[in-house]
């Protein structure tokens, strides 16, 4: 249902103002969700609240890769971004593979110690990211 009002309004945010808005908020939301699960780790209203946030995230998935497509006009600026997601997707699963060999190595062995340290890692990306957008958007 929420897929469909935003589909509805995009005659209205499919431009670089709302882009950055839109990818600015579903950034904090993930971060927000991200610091409440380091504050209430591993209850069932964590869990709640961990999947209202990436639920919230998901329904604009569609709209931002629209607006990336209608932003980005050239095939050459889209294989770029593309292929940097890729990259970015690929470095992630080789460093979240690190850091839990990093931690084992220190003795945290057990699969929750694990997911609730990797949450430091995640908010770190996180904020640059954000800081990213940010980079990003500025006027020159």
């Amino acid at each position: 249902m929420a897929m469909l009002v935003v589909a509805r309004l995009y005659h209205h945010i499919l431009n670089a103002h709302w882009f950055f808005r839109i990818s600015l908020w579903v950034e904090v939301v993930l971060l927000v969700a991200m610091i409440y699960f380091l504050l209430h780790p591993y209850t069932y209203q964590t869990a709640l609240v961990i999947y209202i946030g990436y639920q919230i995230t998901f329904v604009f998935g569609s709209y931002l890769i629209r607006v990336e497509t209608l932003l980005l006009n050239t095939d050459t600026l889209l294989t770029q971004l593309d292929t940097a997601k890729q990259a970015g997707y690929l470095m992630g699963m080789g460093g979240s593979y690190a850091f839990y060999k990093i931690i084992e190595y220190y003795g945290v062995e057990e699969n929750q110690a694990q997911v609730y340290d990797l949450h430091y890692l995640l908010i770190g990306v996180e904020l640059i990211v954000i800081a990213l957008i940010f980079k990003s958007f500025k006027r020159t």
